[in-house]
């Protein structure tokens, strides 16, 4: 059996697993908050609000495809655990072909998507139209993004996280510098940025490529009758369409919470920005041990093994709590600090600190959702985080109709709260019926 599927479940191996991860997610809120921030140098309200609009609008188009990455990394670790390398090389390939053709279709409908969206959010036109300079360069980034998915998946499967934190490192590091040089040398503004991620993430693709060019040996990739088995499609349709249904409303509820806020004014929707980008952070940081959990819980459930499925969820489950708690203390020390770093407008600082304690609050309430996310994928449970996706968004709507009207702002960020509290309990309530499938088979 190979190696890392017989290997003992310890705190070493989920660490060496996660680290990277966190390594390479902390670089994802950090590029936010130097977009955010270099176009903070303007001194203006409206940029910080466009920019932070056309990027919640393409993270939920491309997002919406994240089952490529969930997915994939589900199934490749349970091929993994079963034995089944050509399988798992093969879920490589195909998530390829899948996220190309789906970013190319992307780019051939942008003029009536942007539309749509844009018509949805209670923006100002000034921000709706800075907003439209910025998503016209980005969406061709779309083939590059969903591609990236799909390896980002297979390495984490793999248990290769060291691969996952070079292309993120590289990636983002170039766009950073991009950045800087785009809108703070050359004045290009929005657009800038825009075209710092655009080059950045062609640039990460290329790079996931190489790195993976194991899975394209033995010429599997020319193999069109396994590539495209009717079987195995039928199976990665079944996970990556529940999967795609909880992703749509995951991506519905955060983008109905940037066009609330855009509904107050430019400078509410501007410290929403920044306090979205410090829950990123907060998400972010647990994702690695989540990841572990996807990985390590796949091949658990492949190889049949009980205990190291339990063993697993334990050891993730403690290091992710962990974690938050020292995310919590950091944001309560340190968060108007962070604040004044990105953005120099006094009304942006003042109203951002009414709204800090929430960051408190907010990774202590969402740790349970998002490392029991991973230990799902991991299983293929996606039809359970489907119908308890479902639950949560129907609470999270109630809760706006109620807190919105009453506490304004502060409604709308109890009303996220609420989702993230009821993601928890419904997921939580499924958890045990792993096992005993697990037992049964």
């Amino acid at each position: 059996m190979n190696k890392i599927i017989s290997a003992e479940i310890t705190h070493k191996r989920v660490l060496f697993l996660a680290f990277p991860v966190v390594l390479s997610n902390a670089t994802i809120p950090i590029l936010g908050a130097v977009d955010t921030a270099v176009v903070g140098q303007m001194g203006l309200a409206t940029p910080i609000g466009a920019v932070g609009i056309a990027a919640v609008i393409l993270t939920a188009i491309f997002w919406l495809f994240g089952f490529l990455r969930m997915g994939i990394s589900g199934l490749t670790a349970q091929a993994l655990g079963e034995g089944n390398n050509i399988e798992a090389n093969a879920l490589l390939i195909r998530s390829l072909t899948i996220g190309f053709a789906i970013g190319l279709f992307f780019i051939v409908v942008q003029a009536p998507l942007f539309f749509g969206a844009l018509w949805l959010s209670p923006a100002s036109m000034e921000v709706k139209s800075l907003a439209k300079e910025y998503l016209d360069i980005r969406i061709y980034s779309g083939p590059a993004v969903i591609g990236l998915y799909g390896i980002t998946g297979w390495l984490i499967a793999k248990e290769k996280t060291k691969s996952v934190f070079f292309i993120q490192f590289f990636m983002n590091s170039i766009n950073i510098l991009l950045d800087v040089i785009f809108v703070l040398k050359f004045d290009m503004g929005v657009a800038g940025v825009a075209y710092a991620s655009l080059i950045a993430e062609w640039t990460g693709l290329l790079i996931g490529i190489w790195v993976t060019k194991e899975a394209f040996g033995n010429r599997l990739w020319k193999n069109k009758n396994y590539i495209f088995d009717t079987v195995q499609l039928k199976r990665m349709a079944i996970v990556n369409s529940d999967i795609l249904v909880r992703t749509l409303l995951l991506q519905a509820a955060i983008l109905s919470f940037m066009f609330f806020g855009s509904s107050f004014d430019d400078e509410t929707l501007a410290a929403n920005q920044i306090l979205i980008q410090f829950l990123h952070i907060a998400s972010y940081g647990l994702d690695g041990f989540a990841v572990a959990s996807e990985s390590l819980v796949g091949k658990a459930v492949g190889a049949k093994k009980i205990d190291n499925f339990r063993q697993t969820v334990k050891m993730t489950s403690m290091w992710g709590a962990i974690t938050v708690i020292i995310m919590a203390i950091f944001f309560g020390l340190f968060g108007g600090i962070l604040i004044s770093l990105m953005t120099t407008s006094n009304d942006v600082q003042y109203i951002t600190v009414q709204y800090l304690p929430w960051m408190i609050i907010a990774p202590l309430i969402g740790a349970a959702s998002w490392m029991l996310d991973g230990i799902f994928i991991g299983a293929t449970r996606t039809a359970d985080m489907r119908n308890m996706m479902l639950i949560s968004f129907a609470i999270y709507i109630v809760s706006l109709f109620i807190f919105l009207p009453s506490f304004g702002n502060h409604g709308l960020w109890l009303a996220l709260i609420v989702f993230y509290m009821a993601r928890g309990i419904t997921l939580g309530l499924r958890f045990k019926k792993i096992e005993l499938t697990m037992i049964s088979n």
